[in-house]
């Protein structure tokens, strides 16, 4: 059995009565599949309606394990949450929040890094907010230091007890100029969330501008905040007293859009992407048409001539001659994403020459190589940093560079998920390697995937669930 991480730790988390999806892999995927809203906004948009007065309405939401965990969350606090009239349509009613026990909490705080968002508005609705142990994959420490020091800087009292974090603001929250020392997404969700309702004015320096945060800041400008993103990474919230509900359709999942993108390229297929959307994913088409990918973009206006209501999206497809080597790095946004980097790598085992990986964002995302070489492949990973982007990594022993040599003939293999997009990579891997695979753990991936298995039957894919 193939482990993506130390295999010491996956023995002790894993076993036989695990989900185990049985691969059969070598066949071309081919078809159409939709994509419906970004998981990385969607759970901030629901966390959001708790500073609403009134109920919000979020459409086109996944069916994925993230949303069940903050909608539980949300109904541990009092929100009233329930299915609208249409698919993937929720109804959020914050009339009246209230505190949850952190025994309560703690129950789905192992499944999510949700929690640590929740501060602001609790403050906000209640004056109290409890921040338990943080769960999420591991990919690296996600240190939550400067959440709590913006909160501090917010107004909040932080008391430190075994179980967490309890948090109050007995003089309320108040403006405040901060200025991140990485553009993390996190933190800078954490300073929109809580800076909405602060007395004052905030300004945030050196944010993150991923898509998903603009559209975050949609979200809360339609409640009736006022924010300002300027030039240089600077944004500027001036704090409203009260905020009412939204009503939101959400900008599509470019990660899950690239993932099936990178599925097509492995397995020398054709994916057609229901509701990708250009513009949020410039970067990865560029890097996917200069790996020799094609795809072509469908406007949603002339998707399908003729036919009311047709939507459009983007064909990924293998050209059907050989694959070149590319030199990558991960960035935040407008770089090339971190989360992009594990499916395509599989795509990049099947380019000739040396291709170059340098992830930039997490220090511990390469660790997924290790199964990846047992099935056929050749990565070598490099604590040196391989590539001109500024690096927080090197020189400090973390081997966050790769190199991949191909093309390499994948062959199945008995594989345990490690985390949500290496456990997509590995999937991949399964799909485009000859014979049959297990995969571990694979309930793991419905985390951010929705209805993939469906989908894989959709396009062709030979895979069945272990009884």
């Amino acid at each position: 059995m193939i482990f993506g991480r130390s295999p010491r730790a996956h023995r002790l988390e894993v076993t036989l009565t695990d989900d185990v999806l049985v691969v059969h892999g070598g066949t071309p995927l081919q078809g159409q599949i939709r994509v419906r809203g970004a998981k990385n906004l969607i759970s901030k948009a629901m966390v959001a309606a708790l500073l609403g007065e009134s109920p919000s309405r979020l459409f086109d939401v996944p069916r994925i394990r993230d949303v069940e965990v903050v909608r539980g969350l949300l109904e541990l606090h009092g929100v009233k949450v329930s299915d609208g009239q249409d698919d993937g349509e929720l109804v959020m009613d914050p009339t009246n929040v209230e505190s949850a026990s952190t025994d309560q909490i703690n129950v789905h705080a192992g499944s999510s890094r949700i929690p640590i968002l929740f501060c602001g508005p609790l403050l906000h609705r209640l004056g109290h907010a409890f921040i338990p142990d943080l769960g999420g994959c591991h990919i690296g420490p996600r240190p939550i230091d400067f959440h709590i020091q913006a909160l501090r800087e917010f107004g909040a009292v932080v008391d430190k007890q075994p179980e967490g974090m309890h948090l109050s603001a007995p003089n309320g929250l108040h403006g405040a100029k901060l200025e991140l020392p990485y553009p993390s997404v996190g933190a800078t969700e954490q300073v929109l969330l809580t800076a909405v309702r602060a007395e004052g004015v905030t300004e945030l320096r050196n944010a993150a501008i991923e898509p998903e945060i603009i559209d975050l800041i949609c979200v809360l400008q339609k409640m009736g905040a006022i924010i300002t993103v300027h030039t240089d990474r600077v944004i500027e919230i001036q704090g409203v007293p009260r905020l009412h509900g939204y009503q939101h359709k959400p900008i599509p999942d470019r990660i899950e859009a690239a993932s099936w993108a990178a599925a097509a390229l492995a397995t020398k297929g054709e994916i057609e992407v229901l509701g990708a959307r250009q513009a949020d994913m410039m970067t990865f088409l560029n890097v996917f048409r200069s790996i020799g990918g094609e795809f072509q973009i469908t406007d949603d206006r002339v998707a399908r001539p003729g036919v009311t209501g047709a939507e459009g999206g983007i064909k990924f497809w293998h050209p059907g001659h050989e694959l070149q080597a590319v030199a990558l790095e991960t960035d935040v946004h407008p770089g090339f994403m971190t989360d992009w980097q594990q499916p395509l790598v599989v795509a990049l085992t099947q380019a000739r020459g040396l291709s170059i990986m340098h992830e930039t964002v997490y220090e511990q995302r390469l660790g997924y190589t290790d199964a990846l070489n047992q099935m056929g492949a050749t990565i070598q990973v490099y604590r040196d940093c391989l590539g001109g982007t500024p690096c927080r990594f090197g020189r400090r022993n973390f081997k966050h560079s790769a190199v991949i040599a191909g093309p390499s003939k994948l062959h199945a293999a008995d594989l345990v998920i490690p985390d949500l997009r290496a456990g997509f990579a590995h999937l991949i891997a399964a799909l485009a390697a000859e014979g049959t695979s297990r995969v571990y753990g694979v309930d793991l991936i419905n985390r951010g995937y929705e209805d993939f298995e469906n989908k894989l039957a959709a396009l062709g894919a030979h895979v069945e669930r272990q009884n």
